[in-house]
């Protein structure tokens, strides 16, 4: 006699790969000073934008831990899982940003990938005409930071998937 019970399968998944270094315990001032750099680049900003842009600058860097973190604190705060979705191909989904949204990626991108010739002088503009100055040097700021934990991230090889909303690294 057969039975139509269904199979189970068991997912065999890449064993995780394991972190360099942990900088964070053995500089742990620098670390601090990371907390407090990114809490005051963050200020003044809209914090849908903000994750936005952190998303998008650790996609470019390959830094995994990074977007799993801001992936993750995107959703606690609302963002939609299509708008994260789209964030790859943002140029190709503008319809999903608004044209604040969409200056704002587009100067992380410059920002993020200074080897593509600096930022060109329209990305600035474009970002200039969407956001006062001040919120402009915050913006930017908070692109300088995220690069910069991307490259912590990255070099570290910090290990995604254990993060939860509202914890820092």
């Amino acid at each position: 006699m057969t039975t139509n019970a269904p199979q189970t399968t068991t997912m065999e998944y890449a064993p995780e790969l394991t972190p360099r270094l942990e900088w964070a315990k053995l500089a742990p001032d620098v670390y601090k000073a990371m907390i407090r750099l990114d809490t005051a680049a963050r200020q003044g900003l809209d914090p849908t934008l903000y994750e936005l842009v952190k998303i998008r600058a650790s996609q470019i860097n390959h830094c995994a831990l990074c977007i799993d973190m801001h992936t993750k604190d995107a959703l606690a705060a609302g963002e939609s899982v299509e708008r994260i979705i789209q964030l790859s191909a943002w140029e190709e989904s503008r319809h999903f940003y608004t044209e604040k949204e969409l200056a704002a990626l587009e100067l992380t991108e410059a920002v993020t990938v200074l080897t593509d010739g600096f930022v060109p002088d329209a990305v600035y503009e474009k970002a200039a005409q969407h956001f006062e100055e001040a919120e402009l040097a915050q913006l930017i700021s908070a692109i300088a930071v995220i690069n910069a934990w991307n490259r912590f991230g990255v070099t570290c090889r910090m290990t995604p998937g254990h993060y939860q909303p509202g914890q820092h690294t």
